[in-house]
C-alpha cells in the first residue's frame, strides 16, 4: 500500500509490473510475507510511468531497463 501511495500506481499494477519482472522486491517479512522496497524502485517506477508517457510499451521498457 505504501508504494502504491507513493508512486500513484495502483496495488493491481504493482503486483503486475513485479509479475512481468519491470522491477524487484528488495525483500519480504517472513511473518506477514509483506513485500520490501527502497527508494531505487520508487526511482524506477518514476522512469517506468515517464516511458509509459512517452508511448513505449511494457516490453520495450523492460530491454530498456535492463
Amino acid at each position: 500500500k505504501d508504494l502504491a501511495r507513493l508512486t500513484g500506481y495502483s496495488i493491481h499494477t504493482l503486483k503486475y509490473y513485479l509479475k512481468i519482472g519491470l522491477f524487484r522486491e528488495v525483500g519480504r517479512s517472513p511473518e506477514t510475507r509483506f513485500r520490501y522496497f527502497d527508494d531505487t524502485s520508487v526511482e524506477k517506477l518514476k522512469k517506468i510511468h515517464s516511458l509509459r508517457k512517452q508511448g513505449k510499451s511494457l516490453k520495450k521498457i523492460k530491454n530498456e531497463l535492463l
